[in-house]
């Protein structure tokens, strides 16, 4: 008999992918520290909980996030900012002005910190990479123009 006509067990687990690891350094603030060691946490909570209610779907997903947060707590390169940075780097503020007079700031963190709606840019993404090492009144191109680098600070 064909497979297509056996019924499978709704009871089987469900098969989900692994979340992504990004093959970058893991650099992380001590703030990215202490949001990956609160999340593992939480999950634990999840994992018990999901195990007395016997949820087999919600646990195959809380394990697959636990070994992921487990690879990232693993990897973790916590890197302080410098105190008195003349150049942007991991960690530092940087308060940026463009062509229109419009400003913003972000502060360059790691990927699993990054939140851009709060002002958190990953330091792996095409802005932060195109900013690391300039100083401040240089620019950077972004979007058809240009950024102006307005200050750095730790």
């Amino acid at each position: 008999m064909s497979r297509a006509f056996v019924h499978e067990s709704d009871d089987a687990p469900e098969q989900i992918p692994e979340r992504p690891v990004s093959e970058r350094p893991n650099l992380v603030t001590a703030e990215g520290m202490r949001q990956i060691e609160e999340r593992l946490r939480e999950l634990e909570g999840e994992r018990q909980a999901a195990k007395s209610a016997d949820d087999a779907p919600g646990l195959a997903r809380i394990e697959r996030d636990l070994r992921y947060f487990n690879r990232r707590r693993a990897t973790a390169q916590l890197v302080e900012p410098p105190s008195d940075p003349h150049s942007v780097r991991f960690g530092v503020r940087v308060r940026l002005k463009r062509e229109d007079g419009e400003e913003m700031t972000y502060r360059l963190v790691g990927e699993d910190e990054a939140e851009p709606a709060r002002g958190l840019l990953s330091w792996a993404s095409p802005l932060a990479q195109s900013l690391l090492g300039k100083e401040v009144g240089d620019t950077v191109p972004f979007q058809g123009g240009e950024l102006e680098i307005a200050d750095i600070e730790a």
